[in-house]
């Protein structure tokens, strides 16, 4: 389903800063609000930060775009229809990477088998230090 109709089956209709947001999230991969706001004002000077916040409220409401809390901040949104995956920061250098969730599989089947507890993996976010700064 296209974007205009997505929000028009919603109750809402598509503004272009509602198109500007996505493609700002989509473009960037892992966005926080305030990155989404420079790259949608070097488009459109003229939309401030509680629209893009706004804005990303509606897309996450309607199933365009997740969020995940990769740090203490604001938390970062990514398009929807990403695959799944896990996201690894590192501590040191503040560097995000994407693990598959293949790679947690044993780990989510034995707690689904001990404890009965289903994983939220797209929220799942593992903080240690990446492959350069490990050295």
């Amino acid at each position: 389903m296209k974007l205009h109709d997505e929000l028009r089956s919603r109750g809402y209709r598509l503004t272009p800063q509602r198109q500007l947001v996505l493609e700002a999230v989509k473009t960037l991969g892992h966005a926080t609000p305030e990155d989404a706001h420079v790259w949608v004002r070097e488009r459109s000077p003229g939309v401030n930060i509680s629209t893009i916040y706004r804005t990303l409220e509606v897309l996450e409401e309607i199933g365009l775009v997740k969020h995940a809390h990769l740090s203490h901040g604001a938390p970062t949104y990514h398009a929807a229809d990403a695959p799944e995956h896990v996201h690894l920061v590192c501590r040191d250098c503040g560097k995000v990477s994407e693990a598959s969730t293949a790679m947690i599989a044993p780990m989510v089947q034995a707690l689904a088998d001990t404890h009965g507890f289903v994983a939220d993996l797209g929220h799942l976010t593992v903080f240690g230090s990446c492959q350069e700064c490990a050295r």
